[in-house]
Parts: structure tokens; C-alpha cells; sequence
């Protein structure tokens, strides 16, 4: 698979979130890192390593084609030479869905190397529809 050179972390980021708008699996992992220690969380799945894993666990998620948008709010950015986090919260909107649904958390790392940046991990996870869950006893 060729990458796509992205020239800064937002300019992969935006590709990111056009090719899962569109469900189009080969643009998808053109964005990731080629690197067997990336990873992937998404909402209430188990932790996906590798290119080989992460790549099957995107072609199931598209499997039943594009059906949402996404609108990012609340974002963070920090970024150094060759690693960049952004945090954001993911809202998406189904065509048919009344209800608009709880936003997702996503924290997105990007590295740069050779070929720009690319994606190198990504924890996606759901939040609470109600008030904010108590954490008191939640261990670290």
C-alpha cells in the first residue's frame, strides 16, 4: 500500500475523518503509520495492535457502508517535533436517527517520519448519555 504524505498532523486528521465518513477502507489505512506497533481502540471494542488487526477491525466497522457525519468540538491539540495528540469529542449524526447520539472521546496520536505524519494510535470511547459518571472507585 502507498502512503499519502500528510505535511502536518491536522492535514492527516482531516483525511482520517473523511475516509470514515465515507467508509473507504484503503484511504483509511493510507493515513495510518505502517508500523506493527500502532493501535486501535474503538468504542466499546477491545484493543486492536498491528497494521494486519487494525486494518480488519476498519473494513468491519465500514462493512455496512457510510452512514454517518462527523463534527468535532472541544478540541485539544499539543504537538512537538515527531508525536502529536489531539483530543476531541466526535458527534456523530446517522441519516433516520431522531436522537442525537452521546459524543464520542477520541484521543488520536500522530508521528512524523519519513513520509509526513500518520496515525499512530487512536482510543475512541463512548460517553455517559446521562450526568458524568461517578469515577470515585474506578481504579487506575
Amino acid at each position: 500500500m502507498t502512503m499519502r504524505f500528510f505535511a502536518a498532523p491536522q492535514d492527516a486528521e482531516a483525511a482520517f475523518y473523511d475516509a470514515l465518513e465515507r467508509a473507504d477502507l484503503e484511504a483509511m489505512m493510507r493515513i495510518w503509520a505502517e508500523d506493527e506497533e500502532i493501535v486501535c481502540v474503538h468504542p466499546q471494542g477491545e484493543r486492536m495492535t498491528g497494521f494486519a488487526a487494525v486494518r480488519e477491525s476498519w473494513r468491519q466497522v465500514f462493512s455496512g457502508g457510510p452512514h454517518a457525519t462527523v463534527r468535532l468540538s472541544d478540541q485539544v491539540h499539543r504537538q512537538g517535533i515527531l508525536l502529536a495528540m489531539h483530543s476531541v469529542h466526535e458527534h456523530y449524526s446517522v441519516p433516520g436517527e431522531e436522537r442525537p447520539r452521546p459524543p464520542v472521546v477520541a484521543t488520536n496520536l500522530y508521528v512524523r517520519g519519513a513520509q509526513g505524519w500518520h496515525l499512530l494510535s487512536r482510543h475512541a470511547s463512548c460517553t455517559p448519555a446521562g450526568p458524568a459518571a461517578d469515577i470515585s472507585a474506578t481504579l487506575h
